[in-house]
Protein backbone atom coordinates (compact mmCIF):
# COMPACT_ATOMS: atom_id res chain seq x y z
CA UNK A 1 0.00 0.00 0.00
CA UNK A 2 1.39 3.18 -1.25
CA UNK A 3 1.84 5.68 1.29
CA UNK A 4 0.91 8.90 -0.96
CA UNK A 5 -2.32 7.40 -1.77
CA UNK A 6 -2.98 7.26 1.84
CA UNK A 7 -2.49 10.71 2.42
CA UNK A 8 -4.44 11.37 -0.76
CA UNK A 9 -7.20 9.35 1.19
CA UNK A 10 -6.74 11.51 4.38
CA UNK A 11 -7.09 14.79 2.18
CA UNK A 12 -10.01 14.02 0.48
CA UNK A 13 -11.63 12.61 4.18
CA UNK A 14 -11.01 16.20 5.92
CA UNK A 15 -11.79 18.27 2.95
CA UNK A 16 -15.02 16.32 1.90
CA UNK A 17 -14.24 17.55 -1.67
CA UNK A 18 -11.96 15.92 -4.17
CA UNK A 19 -11.90 19.68 -5.44
CA UNK A 20 -10.59 21.30 -2.29
CA UNK A 21 -8.15 17.96 -1.64
CA UNK A 22 -6.62 18.62 -4.91
CA UNK A 23 -5.88 21.97 -4.26
CA UNK A 24 -4.73 21.54 -0.43
CA UNK A 25 -2.16 18.81 -1.43
CA UNK A 26 -1.25 20.67 -4.95
CA UNK A 27 -2.24 17.80 -7.27
CA UNK A 28 -4.66 17.64 -10.60
CA UNK A 29 -8.02 16.13 -9.51
CA UNK A 30 -8.19 13.62 -12.10
CA UNK A 31 -4.79 12.77 -10.58
CA UNK A 32 -6.05 12.24 -6.75
CA UNK A 33 -9.26 10.73 -8.72
CA UNK A 34 -6.97 7.96 -10.00
CA UNK A 35 -5.02 7.85 -6.83
CA UNK A 36 -7.91 7.00 -4.48
CA UNK A 37 -9.64 4.99 -7.01
CA UNK A 38 -6.49 2.61 -6.78
CA UNK A 39 -6.85 2.78 -3.05
CA UNK A 40 -10.18 1.44 -3.16
CA UNK A 41 -9.12 -1.40 -5.99
CA UNK A 42 -6.23 -2.32 -3.40
CA UNK A 43 -8.27 -2.58 -0.85
CA UNK A 44 -11.52 -4.21 -2.45
CA UNK A 45 -14.05 -1.65 -0.74
CA UNK A 46 -15.57 1.63 -1.62
CA UNK A 47 -14.27 4.30 0.42
CA UNK A 48 -16.02 7.47 -0.42
CA UNK A 49 -19.98 7.83 -1.30
CA UNK A 50 -20.61 11.11 -3.66
CA UNK A 51 -23.74 13.18 -1.75
CA UNK A 52 -25.31 16.85 -3.64
CA UNK A 53 -23.03 19.20 -1.73
CA UNK A 54 -19.75 16.73 -0.55
CA UNK A 55 -18.04 13.38 -0.31
CA UNK A 56 -18.98 10.92 2.71
CA UNK A 57 -17.12 8.29 3.73
CA UNK A 58 -18.59 4.73 3.67
CA UNK A 59 -18.28 2.35 6.39
CA UNK A 60 -14.99 1.26 5.11
CA UNK A 61 -13.65 4.44 4.98
CA UNK A 62 -14.81 5.28 8.60
CA UNK A 63 -12.47 2.22 9.07
CA UNK A 64 -9.38 3.01 7.61
CA UNK A 65 -9.21 6.67 8.27
CA UNK A 66 -7.64 6.64 11.76
CA UNK A 67 -4.96 3.71 10.60
CA UNK A 68 -4.22 5.87 7.52
CA UNK A 69 -3.52 8.46 10.04
CA UNK A 70 -1.56 6.49 12.10
CA UNK A 71 0.61 5.13 9.37
CA UNK A 72 1.19 8.28 7.83
CA UNK A 73 2.33 9.98 11.12
CA UNK A 74 4.85 6.93 11.77
CA UNK A 75 5.83 7.26 8.06
CA UNK A 76 6.73 11.56 9.30
CA UNK A 77 8.07 10.44 12.56
CA UNK A 78 10.80 8.06 10.72
CA UNK A 79 11.54 11.37 8.73
CA UNK A 80 11.57 13.30 11.57
CA UNK A 81 14.18 10.85 13.22
CA UNK A 82 16.51 11.38 10.96
CA UNK A 83 15.78 14.88 10.49
CA UNK A 84 16.97 15.12 14.15
CA UNK A 85 20.46 13.80 14.03
CA UNK A 86 20.87 16.13 10.29
CA UNK A 87 19.70 18.85 12.25
CA UNK A 88 16.62 19.68 10.13
CA UNK A 89 13.08 19.89 10.66
CA UNK A 90 10.59 19.42 7.84
CA UNK A 91 7.13 18.40 7.58
CA UNK A 92 3.12 19.81 7.92
CA UNK A 93 1.98 20.79 10.84
CA UNK A 94 -1.54 20.78 11.30
CA UNK A 95 -3.05 23.78 13.78
CA UNK A 96 -6.32 24.02 15.66
CA UNK A 97 -7.25 27.25 16.27
CA UNK A 98 -10.85 28.84 17.77
CA UNK A 99 -12.78 31.38 15.69
CA UNK A 100 -11.83 34.31 18.46
CA UNK A 101 -8.46 34.24 19.98
CA UNK A 102 -7.15 37.55 21.02
CA UNK A 103 -6.33 36.91 24.50
CA UNK A 104 -3.32 34.71 22.83
CA UNK A 105 -1.27 36.34 20.33
CA UNK A 106 -1.03 33.32 17.48
CA UNK A 107 -0.11 35.37 14.56
CA UNK A 108 3.36 36.47 16.47
CA UNK A 109 4.24 32.38 17.69
CA UNK A 110 3.27 31.52 13.99
CA UNK A 111 5.59 34.03 12.82
CA UNK A 112 8.38 33.41 15.13
CA UNK A 113 7.92 29.76 14.41
CA UNK A 114 8.28 29.97 10.73
CA UNK A 115 11.14 32.59 10.95
CA UNK A 116 12.87 29.49 13.09
CA UNK A 117 11.79 26.50 11.39
CA UNK A 118 10.92 27.26 7.71
CA UNK A 119 10.89 23.73 6.34
CA UNK A 120 7.84 23.36 8.32
CA UNK A 121 5.07 23.98 6.38
CA UNK A 122 1.91 25.41 8.41
CA UNK A 123 -1.92 24.46 8.29
CA UNK A 124 -3.58 26.52 10.91
CA UNK A 125 -7.85 25.90 10.99
CA UNK A 126 -10.42 26.00 12.75
CA UNK A 127 -13.94 23.68 13.04
CA UNK A 128 -17.22 24.66 13.04
CA UNK A 129 -17.95 22.64 16.05
CA UNK A 130 -15.47 25.02 18.43
CA UNK A 131 -13.45 23.18 20.85
CA UNK A 132 -15.42 20.45 21.51
CA UNK A 133 -14.08 19.46 17.50
CA UNK A 134 -10.85 20.53 17.57
CA UNK A 135 -9.94 18.21 20.63
CA UNK A 136 -12.06 15.57 19.12
CA UNK A 137 -9.43 15.85 15.85
CA UNK A 138 -6.43 16.16 17.56
CA UNK A 139 -6.92 13.14 19.62
CA UNK A 140 -7.84 11.67 16.75
CA UNK A 141 -4.93 12.73 14.29
CA UNK A 142 -6.73 14.91 12.15
CA UNK A 143 -4.82 17.88 14.31
CA UNK A 144 -1.54 17.92 15.47
CA UNK A 145 -2.05 20.08 18.24
CA UNK A 146 -4.73 22.82 19.13
CA UNK A 147 -5.55 25.50 20.86
CA UNK A 148 -8.73 25.00 22.48
CA UNK A 149 -11.32 26.07 25.99
CA UNK A 150 -13.09 23.13 27.60
CA UNK A 151 -14.60 23.19 30.91
CA UNK A 152 -12.94 21.53 33.82
CA UNK A 153 -9.70 21.16 31.79
CA UNK A 154 -9.96 17.28 30.39
CA UNK A 155 -10.65 15.69 27.16
CA UNK A 156 -10.41 12.30 26.25
CA UNK A 157 -7.24 10.89 24.53
CA UNK A 158 -6.10 14.75 25.10
CA UNK A 159 -3.22 16.02 27.25
CA UNK A 160 -4.35 19.93 27.77
CA UNK A 161 -2.06 22.97 29.30
CA UNK A 162 -3.46 25.60 30.59
CA UNK A 163 -1.83 28.18 29.09
CA UNK A 164 -4.33 32.15 29.63
CA UNK A 165 -7.65 32.60 31.23
CA UNK A 166 -10.08 35.89 31.70
CA UNK A 167 -13.89 36.39 33.28
CA UNK A 168 -16.84 35.82 30.83
CA UNK A 169 -18.96 38.60 31.05
CA UNK A 170 -22.30 39.43 30.11
CA UNK A 171 -23.14 41.33 27.36
CA UNK A 172 -26.30 43.43 27.78
CA UNK A 173 -28.03 45.49 25.09
CA UNK A 174 -28.93 49.03 25.78
CA UNK A 175 -31.88 49.95 27.93
CA UNK A 176 -31.93 45.82 29.00
CA UNK A 177 -33.47 45.78 32.62
CA UNK A 178 -30.31 44.66 34.13
CA UNK A 179 -28.17 47.29 32.13
CA UNK A 180 -27.38 49.44 35.31
CA UNK A 181 -26.66 46.16 37.47
CA UNK A 182 -22.74 46.13 38.54
CA UNK A 183 -23.07 42.76 38.97
CA UNK A 184 -25.50 40.11 38.46
CA UNK A 185 -26.46 36.61 39.94
CA UNK A 186 -26.84 33.58 37.43
CA UNK A 187 -30.63 32.82 39.17
CA UNK A 188 -31.53 36.65 37.61
CA UNK A 189 -31.31 35.17 34.24
CA UNK A 190 -34.06 33.01 34.53
CA UNK A 191 -36.32 33.04 31.71
CA UNK A 192 -34.25 35.39 29.78
CA UNK A 193 -33.31 35.55 26.10
CA UNK A 194 -29.79 35.22 24.89
CA UNK A 195 -27.42 35.13 21.34
CA UNK A 196 -25.25 32.08 21.64
CA UNK A 197 -22.21 30.27 20.14
CA UNK A 198 -22.73 27.30 18.31
CA UNK A 199 -22.72 24.05 20.50
CA UNK A 200 -19.31 22.62 21.08
CA UNK A 201 -17.71 25.96 21.20
CA UNK A 202 -15.79 26.76 24.91
CA UNK A 203 -17.80 29.65 25.65
CA UNK A 204 -21.14 28.15 25.53
CA UNK A 205 -19.99 24.84 27.36
CA UNK A 206 -19.02 27.02 30.29
CA UNK A 207 -22.05 28.76 30.25
CA UNK A 208 -24.29 26.03 30.26
CA UNK A 209 -22.64 23.99 32.70
CA UNK A 210 -22.85 26.82 34.99
CA UNK A 211 -26.82 27.89 33.86
CA UNK A 212 -27.29 23.87 35.03
CA UNK A 213 -25.94 23.92 38.32
CA UNK A 214 -27.55 27.11 39.31
CA UNK A 215 -31.15 25.51 37.80
CA UNK A 216 -31.62 28.24 35.40
CA UNK A 217 -33.45 27.72 31.94
CA UNK A 218 -33.35 30.21 29.10
CA UNK A 219 -33.83 30.23 25.29
CA UNK A 220 -31.43 30.26 22.70
CA UNK A 221 -32.83 32.51 19.59
CA UNK A 222 -29.89 32.80 17.75
CA UNK A 223 -26.55 31.17 17.06
CA UNK A 224 -23.47 32.61 15.20
CA UNK A 225 -20.31 31.20 14.89
CA UNK A 226 -18.39 34.39 15.28
CA UNK A 227 -18.34 36.38 18.79
CA UNK A 228 -17.92 39.54 17.36
CA UNK A 229 -21.25 39.00 15.63
CA UNK A 230 -22.35 38.29 18.57
CA UNK A 231 -21.68 40.96 20.33
CA UNK A 232 -23.49 43.20 17.08
CA UNK A 233 -26.50 40.79 17.93
CA UNK A 234 -26.75 41.42 21.27
CA UNK A 235 -26.50 45.33 20.70
CA UNK A 236 -28.97 44.87 17.99
CA UNK A 237 -31.21 43.53 20.91
CA UNK A 238 -31.83 39.76 20.20
CA UNK A 239 -30.83 38.62 23.66
CA UNK A 240 -28.06 38.77 26.07
CA UNK A 241 -24.72 37.06 25.68
CA UNK A 242 -21.85 35.48 27.28
CA UNK A 243 -18.15 36.90 26.28
CA UNK A 244 -14.81 37.00 26.62
CA UNK A 245 -13.82 40.60 27.57
CA UNK A 246 -10.93 40.74 25.20
CA UNK A 247 -13.63 39.99 22.29
CA UNK A 248 -15.24 42.94 22.27
CA UNK A 249 -13.88 46.48 21.27
CA UNK A 250 -14.03 49.06 22.94
CA UNK A 251 -16.50 51.07 20.61
CA UNK A 252 -19.09 48.20 20.57
CA UNK A 253 -22.12 49.63 22.30
CA UNK A 254 -23.24 46.70 24.66
CA UNK A 255 -22.51 46.93 28.62
CA UNK A 256 -20.63 44.04 29.92
CA UNK A 257 -21.20 43.30 33.23
CA UNK A 258 -19.83 40.48 35.69
CA UNK A 259 -21.81 37.67 36.77
CA UNK A 260 -21.69 35.20 40.13
CA UNK A 261 -20.24 33.25 40.73
CA UNK A 262 -17.64 33.90 37.99
CA UNK A 263 -17.13 32.06 34.46
CA UNK A 264 -13.69 31.82 33.26
CA UNK A 265 -12.60 31.30 29.57
CA UNK A 266 -9.67 29.07 30.00
CA UNK A 267 -7.29 28.90 27.11
CA UNK A 268 -5.07 25.48 26.98
CA UNK A 269 -2.74 24.00 24.38
CA UNK A 270 -4.24 20.33 23.09
CA UNK A 271 -2.02 18.04 22.12
CA UNK A 272 -2.41 14.08 21.77
CA UNK A 273 -2.04 12.00 24.73
CA UNK A 274 -2.58 8.52 23.00
CA UNK A 275 -0.02 8.73 20.30
CA UNK A 276 3.53 10.22 19.67
CA UNK A 277 3.58 13.84 18.30
CA UNK A 278 5.58 14.82 15.53
CA UNK A 279 9.25 16.46 16.01
CA UNK A 280 7.31 19.81 14.43
CA UNK A 281 4.25 19.75 17.01
CA UNK A 282 6.72 19.02 19.69
CA UNK A 283 8.77 21.98 18.47
CA UNK A 284 5.90 24.38 18.03
CA UNK A 285 4.65 23.41 21.42
CA UNK A 286 7.90 24.03 23.15
CA UNK A 287 7.15 27.34 21.37
CA UNK A 288 3.97 28.08 22.90
CA UNK A 289 5.39 27.06 26.65
CA UNK A 290 8.27 29.74 26.31
CA UNK A 291 5.72 32.62 25.68
CA UNK A 292 3.28 30.71 28.48
CA UNK A 293 4.59 28.80 31.68
CA UNK A 294 1.58 26.32 32.00
CA UNK A 295 0.91 22.81 34.42
CA UNK A 296 -0.45 20.18 31.66
CA UNK A 297 -3.51 18.28 32.74
CA UNK A 298 -3.89 14.77 30.98
CA UNK A 299 -7.61 14.29 30.03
Amino acid sequence: MELRRLEHFIAVAEEGSFTRAARSIHLVQSGLSVSIKALEQELGAALFTRTTHRVELTDAGRALLPEARATVAAAQGARDAVDAVIGGLSGVLHIGIMQSLAIIDLASLLARFRHERPSVELHPRTTVGGSADLLREVASGGLDLAFASIPNGRFPGVTLTHLASEPILLAVPPGHRLEGNDVIALSDLEGETFVESPEGWGTRLIAEQALLRAGVQRLVSVQVPDLATLTELVRAELGLGFVPRSTVGASERVTLIPVVPELTWEISLALPSGRPSSAAAHAFADLVLETWPATATRG
